[in-house]
């Protein structure tokens, strides 16, 4: 699985969003170590706390498969699915990522209908997470 198809994979997920209140569509693709791919999307809700992000919906789909071996998530998004910007995790998706990620875990924000993306290791965007010590 190359990046830019895991992106193509995450736009086409942005298109399942559940998004009646802001219009701003999340997709996601979480790759595993064996190959296996898990996308998401973002899942809004009337009470704003219950609404689900793309990159948590992804890992816990996969989570609750048993997967917890990860290399790479793929996310694209924007306001009516527009994607031509990079959308980056959020804080809790970032925390999410790094219970279940090691810090070298790709992070791959596609833009341009899954054409072009830009690339960082969880590291780079949560630097001293909060881990569990192993």
């Amino acid at each position: 699985m190359t990046d830019l198809e895991l992106c193509r994979l995450a736009h086409k997920a942005m298109e399942k969003a559940y998004v009646p209140y802001s219009g701003f569509r999340v997709g996601a693709a979480l790759l595993t170590a064996n190959g296996k791919v898990y996308t998401g999307c973002n899942i809004e809700n009337a009470s704003y706390g219950a609404t689900n992000c793309a990159e948590r919906t992804a890992i816990f789909k996969a989570v609750s498969e048993g997967e917890r071996d990860f290399l790479a998530i793929a996310i694209t998004g924007g306001q009516d699915g527009d994607d031509t910007s990079a959308c980056p995790p959020c804080g809790i998706c970032r925390q999410v990522m790094s219970e279940f990620c090691d810090k070298d875990f790709r992070i791959l924000l596609g833009k341009e209908h899954g054409t072009s993306y830009d690339a960082y290791t969880l590291e780079q965007l949560l630097p001293a997470g909060f881990v569990l010590e192993k």
